[in-house]
């Protein structure tokens, strides 16, 4: 038996699975990949992270990210703001950071099972049965952070999957000339919105999110780009002279910002498992790593006869409530204002003209340093 059983290992169950094993804790982890690998992800982590990540020597410093401090807002019609960001954040690839994390994580101790599916769990007896693609296994503790959107999460008939989503993920990588080293930019088409920003070596993340109807009515991903997202100048520009590095682009389909448990019976959620953010805010990354420091203190005081299952559960309820609560509800207002003409037009005309409501608004989507 292991003390802890982690399902996913994105950033979130990763660094519980560090953190918890430089605590003394056996522990496993099941991804159903094997690293590295990419994700549909807008790669762009805010600043609040690096003091945690560098008191656990976890900071990537070695894949030397790049740093962001700018930002660039565009409307549908083209119509242009820039700032400087209030926090600022830094670029790194999923490709790169989670395979880094995960060799972190085999050195510290922690068994990680690539290319193992988890199927189902049954919790008896203060007790989580697993069962994986490949065997049983048990734990006292398990804990879910399976990304955003999973077979698991059918499976486990989680109320969030019931709810069809009306809105696809696209992330491409890049090489261009035509985005500042130091910027981040979000720029609107009908329907959606596409961030660009560096990652390491010179690479950019090219990401958007746009409403499956512009699939629907265009059939080719490209079809739509050339029908939907050309309208804009600036992604007409982007995409017509970078190039692109993928023979393909990585999509998902179906995403859903609708509320999550971050407890679902007994399992406790980390990261986009338990909430997933607007990526308008840019801060699903950050978020991940926030909980996962949350989350492991908490399993540690359980381990130390600190608390008992009800007051872990009902602690890291309230810890995840009182950290993202107010961030998931702030995104999910500010994007109404993006991926339409007049709603751009109108929130980039606004953040123009009262530069205090636009850095009010960017205060929304960054955390506080932890």
């Amino acid at each position: 038996m292991y003390d802890v059983a982690i399902i996913g290992g994105g950033l979130a169950g990763l660094v519980n699975g560090i953190l918890l094993k430089k605590a003394g804790l056996s522990v496993i982890l099941f991804e159903e990949k094997s690293y590295p690998f990419h994700r549909v992800c807008g790669e762009y982590i805010s600043n609040e992270v690096i003091p945690f990540l560098k008191v656990h020597d976890l900071f990537p410093a070695e894949l030397e990210p790049a740093i962001i401090s700018k930002f660039h807002l565009t409307s549908v019609s083209g119509k242009s703001l820039k700032m400087d960001l209030d926090l600022g954040g830094f670029g790194i690839s999923r490709y790169a950071f989670d395979a880094w994390l995960a060799k972190k994580a085999m050195a510290t101790g922690v068994d990680i099972h690539e290319k193992e599916r988890a199927l189902d769990f049954r919790f008896e007896n203060d007790t989580f049965e697993l069962e994986t693609s490949k065997g049983i296994y048990t734990a006292r503790v398990l804990i879910g952070s399976f990304g955003k959107r999973t077979k698991l999460d059918k499976e486990l008939g989680r109320k969030f999957i019931q709810k069809s989503s009306p809105y696809l993920g696209v992330k491409y990588h890049v090489s261009t000339s035509l985005v500042e080293d130091d910027i981040i930019e979000l720029h609107n088409f009908s329907g959606g919105y596409c961030g660009i920003s560096r990652v390491e070596n010179n690479t950019y993340n090219l990401c958007y999110l746009s409403h499956r109807s512009n699939l629907k009515a265009h059939k080719e991903i490209s079809q739509m780009e050339e029908a939907v997202l050309f309208r804009n100048p600036f992604l007409k520009r982007i995409f017509s002279e970078s190039e692109f590095l993928f023979g393909k682009p990585e999509v998902i389909n179906e995403i859903s910002f609708k509320r999550k448990e971050p407890v679902f019976n007994h399992m406790l959620m980390s990261g986009d498992s338990a909430g997933m953010i607007t990526p308008l805010c840019g801060n699903g990354m950050a978020m991940a790593i926030h909980s996962s420091k949350i989350l492991s203190t908490l399993i540690k005081g359980y381990f130390g006869n600190e608390l008992n299952r009800d007051q872990l559960e009902n602690a890291y309820v309230s810890e995840w409530s009182k950290n993202f609560a107010a961030r998931h509800w702030a995104g999910r207002k500010i994007q109404s204002l993006f991926g339409s003409a007049a709603a751009s037009e109108f929130g980039v005309g606004l953040g123009r003209t009262i530069k205090p409501v636009a850095k009010y608004l960017m205060s929304k989507t960054h955390g506080r340093p932890f």
